[in-house]
């Protein structure tokens, strides 16, 4: 089985976004170091606890501070810009670490409608545009079709596209042309065995892509004891609850979320979100990513931990790693 690391840059109450990045160089370096295959990071507009803005950069950033693990996005808002500039960031980080990069492409409109018109410029770009746009993408990354327009630098390597979706469309669109595919089990894990089943049995070979892939996205919050992967996992249940509300995106101190008076509805909505979660000891995780496994017909689990305490999140990843890898 390979690990790998969805990180959205989310900081702490209390915690500067200077603090959040410099947190997110190290926990690359270290996932590195841990045997991890990627290091994703998120895009995030109008939002006061996810720092993470434009992949791109950062992308750049840790590439540079890394040697040999593969560094994405997870993903890039493909509706709000034009493919061929997409393209092009993306040719050029693969220029300059070549066999390292990876696009991986979402269809959220990025936030609020105010904020994606403030992404496009006012111009209102249709969602149902994104099957379009992907295929724009594929021509303009691997110089497909007869167009006069290029998207330079030429690379040696493709860069493969990534379609991260959460239900069965967005699954039959990555299998239809030929991409890889993400699916969100953090978001919503009800439809992860229709989608994935589909994907792997539609899958149509591409100019970039001959075989299906895959990887799954799940919350993992992992610590030596059950008790103390459940307290920990306290901060990200609370976080959740905040997001959900649309309130605030910065996790909650510990503290915090110890102290907190939840109401009974909150209760029975943390005991939802937990589905798409696995907390536990290392052993307990391996088991239930092993089964996961097996349902979603893949190799590879893409592990997002979003908790206040940055030494056990950097812990919680690398109980993991050796437990699995």
């Amino acid at each position: 089985m390979k690990l790998s690391v969805l990180d959205q840059t989310v900081r702490t109450v209390g915690e500067e976004a200077g603090e959040a990045f410099k947190q997110t160089g190290e926990l690359a370096r270290l996932a590195e170091e841990w045997g991890y295959t990627r290091f994703w990071v998120a895009e995030h507009h109008n939002t006061n606890g996810m720092a993470g803005t434009a992949p791109q950069v950062l992308i750049s950033h840790l590439a540079s501070i890394t040697e040999k693990i593969r560094i994405g996005s997870g993903g890039v808002l493909l509706p709000q810009y034009s493919p061929l500039k997409i393209a092009e960031d993306f040719k050029v980080l693969e220029t300059l670490f070549p066999g390292r990069i990876d696009l991986g492409i979402g269809r959220s409109p990025g936030g609020s409608y105010e904020t994606r018109i403030a992404l496009t410029d006012g111009v209102k770009k249709s969602m149902n545009e994104f099957p379009h746009q992907v295929e724009d993408l594929q021509s303009y990354l691997w110089n497909l079709g007869e167009s006069k327009v290029r998207a330079y630098p030429m690379t040696e390597g493709r860069v493969i596209p990534w379609i991260l979706g959460i239900t069965h469309r967005g699954a039959r669109l990555a299998a239809e042309l030929g991409t890889a595919f993400t699916f969100g089990h953090f978001i919503s894990p009800a439809n992860g065995k229709r989608a994935m089943d589909l994907y792997h049995e539609q899958f149509r070979p591409s100019a970039g892509l001959q075989d299906p892939k895959s990887n799954v996205c799940i919350f993992v919050v992992c610590a030596p004891t059950q008790e103390e992967a459940e307290r920990l996992a306290m901060t990200q249940d609370h976080w959740l609850l905040e997001v959900e509300r649309g309130i605030d995106t910065r996790i909650p101190t510990q503290a915090s979320a110890e102290s907190g008076i939840l109401r009974p509805s909150e209760i029975e909505k943390i005991k939802d979100n937990r589905k798409r979660m696995l907390i536990g000891t290392p052993q307990k995780v391996k088991e239930e990513l092993d089964m996961l496994s097996e349902v979603y017909r893949t190799d590879e689990f893409m592990i997002i931990t979003n908790i206040a305490d940055f030494e056990a999140k950097k812990r919680s990843y690398e109980l993991l790693a050796e437990a699995v890898l």
